[in-house]
């Protein structure tokens, strides 16, 4: 909301030379679309082939989804044109351990907020619902689709297969960090300004992405969510203002706090730093 022409730019003009230079060297492209392409539809299940709806031009919200979807027409050009083997993913909320809410990602921002013991901030009255997907599942999905050669030249949703209301995913992130902190609700405007328009229901059909590969991702809402807490609680401790309510005294990383006591190891070992 804030970089407006700096987005369209590297979607549109970076997106583009990367098409041209793909298919001067024919080589194969994945291209991470977004749900957002669908805009203001929120009925049914949202299907590959549906109309778009996107907003306003004078509501810079919807510069996101239009270059998006620009970058959906280009792709698909090159195949047609140039033959390139491009395949176009539309992502629904791409979440894992280590992910950070710096721009509005809401599970880790929540879990952040749970731990700490402070107010789980909500945009808007919090019924709007959202489909996850866990950051294993769009990585290996990517992967079969890309060595998939009846993919090519196609568009696919990614997600997960559980949609939750934004009140039922604070509610549940509280109930698994054994957290009392409160809900609080704001109105969206107030965090992004005048030109944000929100989208009540956003839930993916599936069925190209059954077919095309035989079957769909696997993991749940509750382990997304565990994944993301064991990330998070190392880097908490008793000193920080907050935890210990949480963490009933528990040492950070070492196993007692009850989520861990239901997560294997591995699964909350720090990651290896990348040199």
């Amino acid at each position: 909301m804030e970089h407006n022409l700096e987005s369209l730019a590297v979607n549109i003009a970076g997106t583009e030379r990367l098409l041209d230079q793909a298919a001067r060297l024919r080589r194969p492209v994945f291209i991470a679309s977004s749900s957002e392409v669908y805009g203001k539809q929120s009925g049914q299940a949202l299907r590959e082939t549906d109309d778009l709806r996107i907003g306003s031009t004078s509501v810079f919200r919807w510069s996101y989804a239009c270059s998006k979807a620009l970058d959906e027409f280009m792709a698909l050009a090159y195949a047609r044109s140039h033959g390139l083997r491009v395949i176009v993913g539309r992502l629904f909320n791409t979440v894992g351990p280590r992910q950070v809410g710096t721009y509005g990602m809401v599970v880790p921002r929540f879990v952040e907020q749970a731990l700490a013991g402070e107010p789980l901030v909500i945009y808007g009255d919090g019924t709007q619902s959202r489909t996850f997907t866990h950051v294993k599942d769009a990585v290996e999905v990517i992967y079969r689709l890309v060595m998939s050669p009846a993919a090519w030249g196609q568009v696919f949703n990614i997600a997960g297969s559980e949609t939750v209301s934004i009140n039922k995913l604070a509610r549940r992130i509280l109930e698994m960090t054994g957290s009392s902190s409160p809900l609080q609700h704001l109105p969206p405007q107030e965090v992004y300004g005048p030109d944000f328009e929100d989208i009540e229901r956003r839930v993916p059909c599936l069925d190209k992405l059954r077919e095309t590969l035989g079957s769909l991702p696997s993991r749940g809402l509750d382990e997304i969510l565990r994944d993301v807490i064991a990330a998070k609680l190392p880097t908490f401790s008793r000193e920080e203002p907050g935890f210990e309510p949480v963490a009933r005294g528990a040492r950070a990383g070492d196993g007692s706090h009850p989520i861990l006591r239901a997560i294997p190891p591995a699964a909350v070992s720090p990651a290896p730093v990348s040199p």
